[in-house]
């Protein structure tokens, strides 16, 4: 079976995750590609509530985006994202990174919705039809999936575990939204198949969060609920490579 795992961090600036280390870790679980974000590290000071952005961390985003984007160049069962920050770089978008990465927690730094370069940077988003992977506090989650408006998919990682929790999100509602995804990395089975019993498993994503989560061990999780063939390989490699437009 084909597997894609949707939620790598990779990157050698301030973290040592170089994809030497990934490629070992995804290739002894047998699995065949996966999508790459940078670390946090590499995009803001995350330990700085009140973080001013400088020409130093600007060119250290940009170092950790294209480092991705240079390993996707060279392989084609790799997926690069984009990691977002407040300085809305919508032209970068056009290099061909296949999503974006909009990542904070409570305790950290916030985006400045209000700007306009926020907005134009969304339109670029929907033009170019990029799936987001939003990792965003509970109110700030509901509030961005109104305001995309089903207007490119928004993939909810953890099954929502660190955006308010999965329970919380499930009860709001959040995923009767169909352009809405989850990916699976750290939740629990008892979390994806609660997910899969009341929507199905079209919008069910495998993902380990590595280096957090063992490729291997994450997968095992999805492979050891009982569904059918399938839903497992819709959750393993269908559903990530139709958003990232590589299932042609």
């Amino acid at each position: 079976m084909t597997v894609i795992d949707s939620h790598i961090h990779c990157g050698v600036q301030n973290t040592d995750l170089p994809f030497e280390t990934v490629r070992r870790f995804i290739e002894s679980g047998d699995i065949q590609g996966a999508c790459l974000f940078a670390p946090v590290e590499d995009i803001y000071d995350r330990y700085d509530y009140h973080f001013k952005d400088t020409p130093r961390w600007a060119a250290c985003r940009q170092r950790a985006n294209e480092y991705l984007l240079d390993i996707q160049r060279h392989r084609q069962d790799i997926f690069a994202y984009f990691f977002v920050w407040n300085d809305f770089r919508k032209e970068e978008l056009k290099k061909g990174y296949r999503g974006v990465k909009w990542h904070r927690h409570t305790y950290e730094p916030e985006y400045d919705y209000e700007s306009p370069l926020c907005e134009e940077f969304l339109q670029e988003v929907y033009r170019l039809q990029l799936p987001i992977v939003l990792e965003e506090s509970f109110e700030n989650t509901r509030y961005f999936v109104r305001r995309v408006a089903g207007r490119t998919p928004v993939i909810i990682p953890h099954m929502g575990g660190l955006n308010g929790g999965f329970r919380a999100l499930f009860d709001s509602g959040i995923w009767d939204d169909e352009a809405v995804y989850a990916d699976t990395a750290l939740a629990s089975g008892r979390e994806i198949k609660t997910f899969f019993n009341r929507y199905g498993s079209t919008r069910l994503i495998f993902g380990s969060d590595f280096p957090f989560g063992i490729p291997y061990h994450e997968f095992q999780t999805v492979a050891s609920l009982g569904l059918d063939r399938e839903d497992v390989e819709n959750m393993a490699h269908r559903n990530i490579l139709r958003l990232v437009k590589a299932d042609a």
